[in-house]
């Protein structure tokens, strides 16, 4: 992923809950344990000679793929081939395993391995890793031509696909092979290119499912033309990239899914960062909560978070556009110092069986600066400010005073449930909310947008009441219109002189 996970995280920093914490406070609400120790299964996947590995069968394996993504994170991209280190490698993977994992997926750089004709050296540490995924029991997609434009010489990619595959034929541990990572079906040579590519490496590898990726944002939209210009040579299945805006993600993935039905996609990439100034940790986790949630309503099977590890610094080869994007370093399940981040208890709930809930939303205002999935809107008629002197229950609440307001309406705070919504849905939001000196608007309401991000309508709460006055309950209850993908919940103040505390809040359907 380029330039939509530079985009994603551009849009995050604009969308953080401004917060205020004592010094000295914890830096999230519970401090994330260090990633348990891998245990390799006492029965590996078993290899060639021993299973017969069939299109179908390793179609079957790629669609329902619990797959993570990977570079070591002192060695992203073509570096981890370069500066090859089979020790880092397995401690990664035994976290990955660790998680639930069954699958990762890894690029292979023509630069880095050698081109037409990939060297020795390099196809030995292709085999070690495969071998060394498969000790925890995790089979291997394989991404080629990352970091290309040689459209060109069709004849020498082919070649070079062939000598990497040809170990993997028949290999079980290998499901499958995406042929470009990102490919770009606006773009005239790549479109002869792959179409020459794909019956060549067919041939050579008659077993091996084969897939393209678009970018994020290109979207369903890419998708579909890759499909329309490939209907000599058609795919097995399609890898989507998602980046966008998770509240939306069902209705994104079901885009993705008419684009190029009945061919079945898995979402091969998806995350947003955690850079500071570009997004949060608990943004994160409420992020791949919404995504994991979305598509096992849309019944996608396979679900890749983007990326392991985060990066340390110099770890991304500087000769690349992205090493030089402070949010590429921090998209990981994992910081660069080996710690689990709040999206790693996410993830592994999603591949485990556990229940996605709107715990990871901060609901309780409990988490620190800088780590809650809050956001606001209309920031500068009024900030929600984060204490910790004033709470209905537990420690934290979030507090608005001295508000304004504009045209646009009120300012607020706002979430989203991690459940996808549904036109016809019954939704119910409560909060608490104190006042002292009360003046204004102050209120929650229930705000519907489409799948195009457009605001269908809202449903709002009584008042708090003017002056002052103690805790007291805001409800509402109210039903997705037709057309609504997302809601969000605003907690509300506006031209208020005085001060109001929102607390304990409630969201369901």
């Amino acid at each position: 992923m380029k330039t939509v996970r530079s985009r994603a995280a551009i849009l995050a920093s604009s969308l953080l809950l401004a917060v205020v914490t004592p010094a000295g406070e914890a830096t999230a609400a519970t401090k994330p344990a260090p990633a348990p120790k891998g245990v390799k299964p006492a029965v590996a996947v078993k290899v060639q000679g021993s299973v017969v590995a069939t299109k179908a069968s390793r179609l079957a394996a790629t669609i329902s793929a619990k797959t993570i993504n990977y570079y070591p994170s002192d060695a992203g991209w073509s570096a981890m081939w370069t500066s090859f280190d089979a020790a880092r490698v397995d401690a990664d993977l035994a976290k990955a395993a660790a998680l639930g994992a069954d699958n990762v997926r890894v690029i292979v750089f023509p630069q880095a391995f050698g081109y037409p004709s990939p060297k020795a050296e390099y196809t030995e540490r292709l085999r070690k890793f495969v071998n060394i995924a498969d000790s925890y029991g995790l089979t291997v997609k394989l991404t080629l031509f990352d970091w290309w434009a040689g459209y060109s010489d069709a004849a020498g990619s082919t070649a070079w696909a062939k000598a990497v595959l040809a170990p993997y034929a028949s290999d079980p541990r290998v499901i499958s092979v995406e042929l470009k990572n990102e490919f770009n079906p606006n773009d005239p040579a790549a479109v002869a290119w792959v179409k020459q590519l794909i019956p060549a490496v067919r041939k050579s590898v008659p077993q091996m499912p084969l897939t393209l990726s678009v970018d994020g944002q290109s979207g369903a939209p890419a998708m579909a033309k890759i499909k329309s210009a490939l209907t000599a040579t058609p795919l097995d299945y399609y890898d989507f990239h998602f980046y966008g805006n998770s509240e939306r993600s069902l209705a994104e993935i079901r885009k993705a899914q008419s684009a190029v039905s009945p061919a079945p996609i898995v979402i091969g990439e998806t995350g947003v960062t955690t850079a500071t100034g570009s997004g949060s940790e608990g943004e994160q986790a409420a992020f791949l909560a919404r995504v994991f949630r979305a598509a096992q309503v849309a019944k996608v099977g396979s679900v890749a978070p983007w990326t392991l590890n985060d990066f340390s610094d110099g770890a991304i080869p500087s000769n690349s556009q992205v090493s030089k994007l402070p949010a590429q370093y921090r998209f990981g399940l994992y910081r660069a110092d080996g710690t689990a981040k709040p999206a790693a208890a996410v993830v592994r709930a999603a591949w485990t069986g556990g229940t996605l809930t709107n715990s990871v939303l901060d609901l309780g205002f409990e988490a620190s600066a800088g780590n809650s999935p809050w956001r606001p809107y209309l920031a500068d008629q009024g900030s929600a400010v984060r204490v910790r002197d004033v709470a209905h229950t537990g420690s934290g609440s979030a507090r608005f005073s001295d508000t304004g307001r504009t045209t646009a309406g009120l300012p607020s705070v706002r979430t989203a449930p991690v459940n996808p919504v549904l036109p016809g849905q019954k939704w119910h939001a409560e909060a608490w909310a104190k006042g002292a000196g009360v003046t204004g608007a102050n209120e929650i309401a229930l705000s519907w947008f489409d799948a195009n991000d457009k605001w269908l309508g809202q449903s709002s709460s009584k008042q708090v009441a003017k002056g002052t006055s103690n805790w007291t309950k805001l409800t509402v209850d109210a039903v997705a219109p037709a057309g609504a993908a997302s809601v969000q919940l605003h907690l509300k103040s506006g031209d208020n002189a005085g001060s109001v505390w929102f607390d304990d809040v409630v969201l369901s359907n």
